[in-house]
């Protein structure tokens, strides 16, 4: 799995509030919000909503990925 870009920390506190507000839909929301902006021409939310979305899975799996020391 390639890890997501997160460019500050508001990608991790969105990630952290749809995990909240959404529960195991999180992802799905996410990708809705990614699509919305993509439909209305906005590019940098839409790379924004899909890192989130991307986030949110790996934040969600709960064994180790990648090299462990």
């Amino acid at each position: 799995m390639q890890l997501p870009y997160l460019s500050d920390r508001k990608s991790y506190e969105d990630a952290a509030e749809l995990m909240s507000l959404f529960g195991d839909n999180a992802g799905y929301e996410a990708a809705a919000r990614a699509d919305r902006s993509l439909d209305v021409g906005n590019h940098i939310h839409f790379c924004h909503w899909r890192q989130i979305e991307r986030l949110i899975v790996l934040l969600a799996y709960d064994e180790p990925l990648g090299t462990i020391h």
